[in-house]
């Protein structure tokens, strides 16, 4: 399965704001903590390991949108 970098998020704006509410009043490392939690829980929910592995490239490469 090929990643899906079109965007694809209802309410775009009302899940960033969502995201940046939850990093409200957290430390920097708390805030570097939730990310990385965050990032684990979505891979888990994607499960395909050929499609991770794209998004790693991507995000690399700055090519994430």
């Amino acid at each position: 399965m090929p990643l899906n970098t079109t965007p694809n998020i209802d309410d775009p704006d009302g899940f960033y704001a969502e995201l940046l509410a939850a990093h409200e009043g957290l430390s920097d490392d708390e805030s570097v903590s939730l990310n990385a939690r965050l990032v684990l829980i979505l891979a888990n929910h994607i499960g395909d390991r050929s499609v991770l592995s794209q998004a790693l490239d991507a995000a690399s490469k700055g090519d994430a949108k």
